[in-house]
């Protein structure tokens, strides 16, 4: 395992240097096999000096076996030891700042009382301007009830409640999106269904997050139908969107069409389900998708969720049966969404020229990247310490920029796919490169060009419409 800034950690020492010299603290936190990112003298007093360190670790017990090794020194004690992840999280990630100044009783009775009666009375006569005069206009609800958080599993609201702060620094860092994590204290689908269409009136959209298959597709499907604002879960089509994006540029690389090659996706949970979905409204035609019993093959489909019955019924043509070592041999992309280390190099060496590999799961992707790369021509990761990172960031955030604006009341699998080839053609063919064939999460031009795709592909579908001279209120 790599060390990694999820790890990283300062530790305050005090040292004697007529016993311990600084180069002693180099050399003994580079045996244990960490990184050093900074040291900084922070006092000195007459021979005795305290001392910041800086550095990256593999995970939490290698964080003590440093502690330990300076401890171990002569001279030196540690005085404390900082986790900087957790520094991050401390009072939350998120605030609320107000939009509008308050320094005197007529802003006061504007912003709230007296005036505010006036906007109350224009919302209640015409509830569409709640889309101009309150924070619906640019906010988002990021619902979740902690059953399926990435790499953790079940591990409910208020553990999962980090991760949907996290979700909405996102959104409003590349998006502009005023984003709100709720987390239900719920697993019944029928709660979770009233609760947010009880709370949907604050909010322009519905990101759905972190829920347990099958429970999230019959939840989205639900909510899509009986609200009239978005609902997007981004597990399923922030995944499919990236993937999508990133596979068209790697098979203009190795000059293959979607239309023409064998593709294996392993997980058909949610994920797994949109990507096989959105890959197929691009002109896919060969997707075997993979469970843990194996291929799934309309020939076999009794007592099958309904979800995967209909991925059993619409995809594998050939009647694909076996495991999936079995199914990535003469293969042209293989997709992960599943579980770490379930194939090997060796497996990938059996898949056709130029493959394709995009293995996905996080922390541990379902083949070693370096491993897969002796074979595969293009290999990308979910992970940042990889080329060709997968990442929903590169999708959400512009694609709710784009909804919000167009004020739209749905999304269409068509809004999803040119979503995606916006994402991809960020990236020209010139830069193209087998390494390169994704935006990084920082490529400021992503978010823009996906919400411009966005407004074009909703132009003809139902908006919220505010006549313009109807915007202030007349009371």
């Amino acid at each position: 395992m790599r060390n990694s800034p999820s790890y990283t950690a300062s530790y305050r020492l005090t040292l004697d240097e007529t016993h311990t010299s600084i180069s002693d603290i180099v050399a003994a936190v580079g045996a244990t096999g960490a990184q050093i990112k900074g040291l900084d003298v922070a006092d000195s007093d007459r021979g005795r000096i305290t001392v910041d360190v800086t550095c990256d670790m593999r995970d939490s017990e290698h964080r003590r076996a440093v502690e330990a090794a300076l401890d171990a020194l002569p001279g030196v004690h540690t005085s404390s030891v900082a986790d900087q992840t957790f520094l991050s999280h401390v009072g939350g990630k998120i605030e609320i700042r107000s939009k509008v100044p308050l320094r005197n009783r007529d802003d006061l009775s504007r912003a709230y009382t007296p005036g505010v009666a006036r906007v109350c009375t224009a919302i209640h006569d015409m509830p569409q301007k709640a889309h101009l005069l309150t924070m619906k206009a640019n906010s988002v609800a990021v619902v979740s009830d902690g059953t399926a958080v990435l790499g953790l599993g079940d591990i409910g609201p208020e553990a999962a409640l980090p991760v949907m702060e996290g979700k909405a620094v996102l959104f409003k860092q590349f998006g502009g999106v005023d984003a709100w994590p709720v987390v239900l204290d719920t697993k019944d689908t029928e709660e979770i269904i009233r609760i947010v269409k009880a709370i949907a009136p604050a909010y322009g959209g519905i990101n759905l997050e972190d829920i347990s298959a099958p429970r999230c597709f019959e939840i989205e499907e639900r909510l899509r139908a009986e609200l009239d604002i978005p609902v997007f879960h981004d597990d399923q089509h922030g995944t499919a969107i990236v993937v999508l994006a990133a596979l068209l540029n790697a098979l203009k690389i190795v000059g293959k069409d979607i239309a023409d090659v064998r593709i294996v996706v392993s997980g058909v949970g949610a994920a797994g389900s949109a990507i096989i979905k959105l890959l197929q409204a691009q002109g896919a035609t060969d997707i075997v998708g993979y469970g843990r019993d194996g291929a799934l093959c309309a020939d076999h489909v009794d007592g099958m969720h309904p979800s995967r019955r209909w991925l059993a019924e619409h995809t594998n043509p050939r009647r694909v049966t076996g495991s999936l070592r079995d199914g990535v041999r003469d293969a042209d992309v293989f997709i992960g969404v599943s579980q770490g280390n379930i194939l090997n190099s060796d497996d990938i060496a059996t898949m056709a020229p130029n493959a394709i590999v995009f293995a996905l799961a996080n922390p541990t992707p379902e083949v070693d990247p370096i491993g897969a790369a002796k074979y595969a021509r293009i290999v990308a990761t979910g992970r940042s310490d990889y080329p060709n990172q997968i990442n929903n960031v590169l999708a959400f955030p512009g694609l709710f920029r784009g909804l919000l604006d167009a004020k739209v009341k749905e999304i269409t699998t068509e809004v999803l796919r040119v979503a995606a080839v916006a994402i991809a053609e960020v990236i020209s063919d010139d830069e193209l490169g087998p390494n390169y064939i994704i935006p990084g999460v920082f490529d400021e031009r992503v978010p823009t060009a996906v919400s411009k795709a966005v407004r074009r592909a909703v132009r003809d579908l139902p908006t919220i419409k505010i006549p313009i001279q109807e915007h202030m209120g007349t009371r």
